[in-house]
């Protein structure tokens, strides 16, 4: 054991010591920094130099913390739980460092927030102390055993929130591969499994949508000269308007009314809205149907509630989004009260499912599919996976129930002779023919 001091590199000031001792044959040192009454301890072991805070004033009691330290260390290292190399928690918090500003502007922060969610709810507690190259395929596939166990008799994670899980966790490992600590990618998919069976999005039928907007219309009737008038009226419109422009919520959030235009269209000669969109996708054009110009007119000559404190009721401006309430819990109520809240297939309904309303109408009605993927700004595969797959219109009876003509009696009953002689003559026989009668000549 020995001690050393240190001179202050401030003039004016004290010296304070840095006493610094041994033990363990000099593998474990105990220090004190100058401006810390705890001591700290250091060792050197498989590769790497390792240090910790032992949390205690007493020199006596951190020489006993440690020295059970290092043999826990020691410990550790002979079962091959203590690597030289990066931990996952490393690269998880380089990864998260990253991730924000390199793509700040081009991800929504919720999504940003959900990477951040499942790595210290879930990734971390499980994959944190491992090294990166301790996450194989095996290792991986007990996570997921993990997962659906863990729930404790509550319901298991969905197909869908676990494979945001991976996405995640893929994510911190190509981060890793990036800075050199991870030679390759494992393999992470599912082992065992088909591929998942694909469903059909939630969305109402003609007769749904009607009997949905029918109810939203009464009820903003039976709220005039109420508190709730104008959000009734708002939720009435709202419904109507998504249903026949197809805008995901977020992009109706985002809507204002200088993005809004009533047009008449040259091809059809009907009027119609042309909308500037903005959200997931960035910046895009819809146009709308005909039942989407009343509605958003209505919204355009609705005064907007004026606050408590603030000036009398005033049309909205151009700059004014054209729904600055949330409807949700609203939508939700009417949804429950007329059954309408889960589909065949007991899939909940939600804002989205009026954009699913609309493209399988469209559908309905013998839209093409090309010009009903570049309206709703999205692909054709997706259309066809979610949407055109369970439209029966979509199906062409006459090219599916094509049969082969029968047989008459008269030709069934024939000879191979009598069938040569009322088969029809192709027109290679007659020339063949020919060249026979000039050989002969």
């Amino acid at each position: 054991m020995h001690s050393c001091y240190t001179v202050s590199a401030f003039p004016g000031l004290p010296l304070m010591p840095e006493q610094h001792h041994t033990i363990m044959g000099g593998k474990v040192h105990i220090y004190r920094r100058e401006n810390s009454r705890f001591w700290r301890c250091s060792t050197y072991l498989a590769g790497k130099n390792r240090r910790v805070s032992t949390k205690e004033d007493s020199l006596s009691r951190a020489k006993d913390y440690a020295e059970d330290w290092y043999l826990g260390l020691r410990g550790q290292a002979r079962s091959g739980e203590l690597v030289a190399e990066k931990t996952f928690k490393v690269a998880a918090a380089q990864f998260e460092r990253e991730y924000e500003i390199i793509t700040g502007g081009l991800r929504n922060p919720d999504y940003v927030e959900g990477h951040r969610s499942r790595l210290r709810n879930h990734l971390l507690p499980f994959f944190g102390h491992l090294g990166l190259s301790q996450i194989t395929p095996g290792k991986v596939q007990e996570y997921r055993i993990h997962r659906v166990k863990g729930a404790n008799g509550g319901k298991a994670p969905a197909r869908t929130t676990m494979h945001h899980e991976t996405v995640t966790l893929r994510q911190v490992l190509k981060t890793a591969i990036r800075h050199g600590w991870l030679p390759h990618l494992p393999d992470l998919s599912m082992p065992y499994g088909a591929s998942g069976k694909i469903t059909h999005r939630a969305w109402f039928s003609p007769d749904e949508y009607r009997r949905l907007y029918e109810t939203t219309r009464k009820q903003a009737r039976a709220a005039k000269g109420k508190s709730w008038q104008w959000a009734a009226e708002q939720l009435h419109d709202y419904v109507l308007f998504m249903a026949n422009t197809g805008l995901r919520p977020d992009e109706a959030n985002n809507l204002e009314f200088r993005d809004v235009e009533i047009v008449e269209d040259e091809t059809t000669g009907e009027t119609i809205l042309e909308i500037e969109v903005r959200g997931k996708r960035g910046v895009g054009y819809c146009k709308s149907t005909v039942g989407a110009v009343r509605p958003f007119q209505r919204l355009m000559e609705r005064p907007r509630p004026s606050a408590s404190d603030g000036p009398a009721q005033q049309l909205p401006e151009p700059t004014d989004l054209v729904f600055p309430a949330n409807h949700k819990k609203q939508f939700n109520r009417t949804l429950e009260r007329q059954d309408l809240k889960l589909d065949r297939d007991g899939n909940r309904r939600t804002a989205y499912s009026l954009r699913h309303t609309y493209i399988c109408l469209r559908l309905l009605e013998g839209a093409d599919i090309y010009q009903i993927a570049k309206n709703c700004r999205t692909s054709v595969e997706m259309i066809e996976k979610y949407y055109a797959s369970h439209i029966k219109s979509t199906l062409d009876a006459a090219a599916i129930n094509v049969r082969r003509k029968r047989k008459t009696r008269q030709q069934a009953q024939a000879t191979p002779r009598q069938r040569r002689k009322q088969a029809p003559k192709r027109p290679f026989d007659t020339h063949k023919k020919s060249k026979r009668k000039s050989k002969s000549c």
